[in-house]
Parts: structure tokens; sequence; C-alpha cells
């Protein structure tokens, strides 16, 4: 009897304990259930807002490893849209160039020989006349709303983004004008062989215009009226390329050899593509930092 009721004991004790282990067994399964579904849910989170950060953070790597070129065609891309934007600026040097050559024959004479005589020399003046008359906004707008400030602290080189705009304000304004040229030389009764040496020439030539007049441009940035002193300081440096230019449309006239003017033409833009983006970049900073 003693062993049975032992018996009976134990086997009434052992649902009673396995019941309890089972209870307490289970509620820790859930508990760690839900935590590991928490826990697992604030990885996720934090597994998600680091791959957040980390696309947020490399969107301006991107764009820095984009390099010097992705910043040069946005420097073109950003000039041309605004200058595109103010027409009135872009047809000034047009206009005043047409005006300029129209009036010539009615004032002097309308004598098809003399005209013939001073057309590359006029022809000439007008076009640096026009090209000086845009320089005074090449770098004005920029400094005026604070984005040159911005070229100064970006980490893509100055020199190559003042090129960017420099070249800009040739194909706006150097490259018109080359292209009007042989045009409003038929008013001055200009020969026919002439044309083609006329807006090569013109093309050189205010292409060495626009850099050499982008140094002056930036050293007077910073003055209210820098249009006078802009103009002293540039038009000395104008003359070899006026010299050399007017000399090879008069030598296309006259049936001699164009290849010599045209060669230094060449060789002048060349050292100004050398030497004028360095004097560019150091008369920004002049003007910009004192």
């Amino acid at each position: 009897m003693p062993t049975l009721r032992r018996g009976l004991r134990a086997g009434n004790d052992t649902p009673r304990v396995n019941r309890f282990t089972v209870a307490q067994t289970d509620i820790p399964r859930v508990e760690e259930k839900g935590l590991h579904s928490s826990l697992h849910g604030t990885s996720n989170s934090s597994s998600q807002s680091s791959e957040t950060n980390q696309q947020v953070l490399a969107v301006p790597l991107r764009e820095h490893n984009g390099g010097l070129m992705t910043a040069v065609k946005a420097t073109l891309m950003r000039d041309l849209t605004l200058m595109l934007r103010r027409r009135g600026e872009v047809l000034n040097p047009l206009v005043f160039f047409a005006l300029v050559i129209t009036l010539f024959p009615i004032a002097i004479s309308p004598d098809p020989e003399l005209l013939a005589v001073i057309a590359p020399g006029l022809l000439w003046v007008a076009a640096l006349l026009a090209a000086l008359l845009s320089l005074d906004s090449l770098f004005r707008s920029d400094y005026d709303d604070g984005s040159l400030e911005q070229l100064l602290l970006a980490p893509q080189p100055l020199v190559a983004l003042s090129l960017a705009k420099v070249a800009v304000h040739w194909l706006l304004t150097g490259l018109p004008l080359a292209l009007m040229a042989p045009i409003l030389g038929i008013m001055l009764a200009l020969p026919a062989g002439s044309y083609a040496v006329l807006a090569l020439s013109l093309a050189l030539g205010t292409a060495s215009l626009s850099l050499i007049g982008a140094i002056g441009s930036a050293l007077t940035v910073g003055l209210a009226r820098g249009g006078v002193l802009l103009s002293l300081l540039v038009l000395p440096l104008y003359i070899p390329v006026l010299i050399f230019g007017a000399g090879a449309v008069q030598a296309a006239i006259l049936g001699d050899g164009v290849s010599a003017h045209l060669a230094i033409l060449g060789a002048l833009l060349a050292a100004s593509l050398m030497l004028a983006p360095w004097a560019i970049a150091a008369s920004l900073r002049i003007s910009i930092n004192g």
C-alpha cells in the first residue's frame, strides 16, 4: 500500500509537474518570439535608416566623383541658359556692329573702291568694340548674386570654370560677329574672295579678344563703374590681334598670302589659351578676396 500510494502520488504529481513545466516554458518562448521580432524590426529599421543615410551621402559623392568635365559642362549649360534668358545683352553687341557698318558708307562715301580699301580695318575695329561692349557683364551677374564666390569655393579648379565662362561669351558674341561680318562686308564692297578669310580671322581673333578681355573684366568686377577702366586695361592688349586680323583680310583682297597672318592669329590664340585662364582666376581671387 505505501508503495502504491507513492506510485499514485508519483503518477498524480508527474502531470502537475509537466503542466507547470509546459506553462512556464511556453511563456518565455512567446516572450522570446516577441523580443526576437521586435529586435528584428529594430535591426531592419536601423539597417533601412543606415541604407537611407548611405544613399543620401552617396549623392554628393557621385557628384564629386563626376570630375572636372561634369563641372565644366554644368557651367557651360548654366551660363548659356542665363544668357539666352537675357537676350538684350546678347543682341546689343550684334546690333552695335551692324549699325556701325551701316552708317559708315552713309557718312564717308558710297564709292565702292574707297569702301573696299577701308573695309578690313572698319570691320575689325567695329568687331573689337562690339566684343568690348559685352565684357563688363561677363562676371557681373555672378558677382551680384554670390555665385562667383561659390566658384571660388568649388573643388574643381577655378581656371577651368572661368575658361568655360569665357567660352560661352565667345559662342554668343565672337562667333555671331564672325558669321555676320561677310554679310555686312557686302555693304562695304568687299571682294568675294575675302569673305572666308574675314570670317576665319574674326573667329580666331574674337576668341583671343574674349580671353584677354576676361582678365580686365575679372579685375574690375568688384567696381561699381569699371567699364572705362576695363577699356583702358584691355585695349592696348587688343592691338596685335587687330593688326594681324585686319592684315589677313587686306592680304586676301590684294591676292597675297594669308597663311602667315592666320598663323600669327592662331599663335596668339594658343598663347591666350595657355596664359589667360590663370590670369583670370588670379584676378577673380584678387577682386573677391581683396
